[in-house]
């Protein structure tokens, strides 16, 4: 399979952002808010913005970005960021520190770290080739593994990994849904195991976002997103006259899926086992979009374009709304994005 004509469909960047105005908006009421995301260059840096998107801090992560056609480089835990460093083959462990943030520690991994996830007391890293497990303890990670499982395809397709109860939903470009299971106290143990249900025209499984038993997976190239859980998928919506969605983020009963190539958001009401497309668009960009993010009643977008990326973030309302409050331009081809909610100081 030619991995750059996928990259092409699910990541790039964004240019500008526009959107119509929203009644009753609900944006973040807390000034402390903050947007992260990484610029992903040789030196790669965390680059913290505050929700009128002015850039507030650059903070060096001490490793190598090259990251690229995955999502969840960027994860956020309370006041603890974590930050992929894929030319370097560790993770950055950041600490919130008032309205900014300070470098913990540097986690190296087995193999280059593309998605990480955080749970109850444990933090996970997708690689090309591994998903591993850390223990850790409020903002400190272990830098040793307790579990580690090699993919099932191991190809360097992996995409993003997920946190669900007792295990771990991994996809891989190369058309592969995969669960890994966690002992009791959360570390990766055993192999991996392909989810059941797999539809026959499955092209590009990419992004997820998980909630509960149920994670969201989308089939970028087949234009569908499903519903996976049991280790098994129960539903398949088609994204419509939007073509590939590639990354997903929830807020409350609605989900919004960035669709790179059309270069827009959809949004999607989710309950039960049902997927429905509520709005093919609420969003659009003059790049392809890159990852997605929200918290605090903010949804944030990366995308590329050519040499340049931009961040946009939106107010979203109780209808699931997007209002555009500002777009920003970045330097090179920035990767992964997060809202940090905010604190009282």
């Amino acid at each position: 399979m030619n991995f750059r004509k996928i990259q092409k469909f699910c990541f790039a960047g964004l240019a500008s952002a526009f959107l119509g105005a929203a009644p009753a908006v609900l944006a973040s009421t807390n000034p402390n808010t903050l947007v992260v995301t990484s610029s992903n260059a040789t030196k790669n840096q965390l680059l913290v913005y505050n929700t009128e998107g002015k850039l507030i801090q650059t903070v060096a992560t001490q490793g190598q970005g090259g990251a690229s056609g995955n999502s969840g480089g960027i994860e956020v835990k309370d006041n603890v960021v974590a930050v992929v460093n894929f030319g370097s083959r560790s993770v950055s462990i950041f600490e919130r520190w008032g309205n900014g943030f300070v470098l913990r520690q540097l986690v190296p991994t087995a193999s280059s770290p593309l998605s990480v996830a955080f749970g109850k007391d444990h933090f996970y890293i997708l690689g090309t080739t591994t998903v591993e497990s850390h223990w850790m303890n409020e903002s400190y990670v272990s830098s040793g593994v307790d579990g580690v499982a090699t993919l099932l395809i191991a190809d360097g397709s992996a995409a993003q990994v997920g946190v669900l109860p007792g295990q771990l939903v991994v996809t891989e470009k190369s058309n592969m849904i995969e669960t890994v299971n966690l002992t009791a106290d959360g570390a990766v143990t055993g192999v991996p195991t392909m989810v059941a249900n797999i539809p026959s025209n499955v092209n590009a499984p990419f992004g997820l976002v998980t909630r509960g038993n149920d994670a969201y997976v989308t089939i970028a190239h087949a234009n569908e997103i499903s519903l996976v859980r049991n280790g098994a998928i129960l539903t398949i919506t088609g994204s419509g006259t939007q073509n590939a969605p590639c990354w997903l983020t929830l807020v409350g009963p609605f989900m919004f899926s960035s669709n790179s190539p059309s270069m827009t958001v959809s949004r999607y009401a989710v309950y039960g086992q049902k997927i429905v497309q509520d709005a093919a668009v609420v969003a659009t960009f003059n790049g392809d979009p890159t990852d997605i993010a929200s918290g605090d009643g903010l949804v944030a977008v990366v995308d590329g374009l050519g040499a340049l990326s931009h961040l946009s973030i939106f107010s979203v309302d109780e209808d699931g709304n997007l209002t555009l409050l500002n777009a920003e331009t970045i330097s090179g081809a920035a990767n992964g994005v997060a809202v940090v909610r905010g604190q009282e100081f």
